[in-house]
């Protein structure tokens, strides 16, 4: 069969049928666009605080790396007493 005559014939099949009906899927998500962002959020906030945790000085407190997180600690709160 000639290349072009098939390629014409594939052309003619519905989506979904054929070589490239991995192009032509369509699905819907799992979940809703905003669920997943809020997800995303929550998943990257919860990274964010455990890296930060990880990395604090040893006379800091679980308080301490919450208030720095969220930018409400004050100078004072951030250095080490002397």
């Amino acid at each position: 069969m000639d290349p072009q005559k098939a390629q014409a014939e594939a052309s003619k099949r519905p989506p979904g049928h054929g070589a490239t009906e991995v192009l032509h899927q369509k699905k819907s998500l799992p979940f809703s666009f905003t669920t997943m962002t809020i997800a995303g959020l929550l998943i990257t906030a919860a990274v964010g605080y455990s890296v930060l945790y990880v990395k604090k000085k040893p006379e800091a407190s679980a308080k301490d790396v919450t208030k720095v997180s969220v930018g409400v600690a004050k100078p004072e709160e951030t250095h080490p007493e002397n």
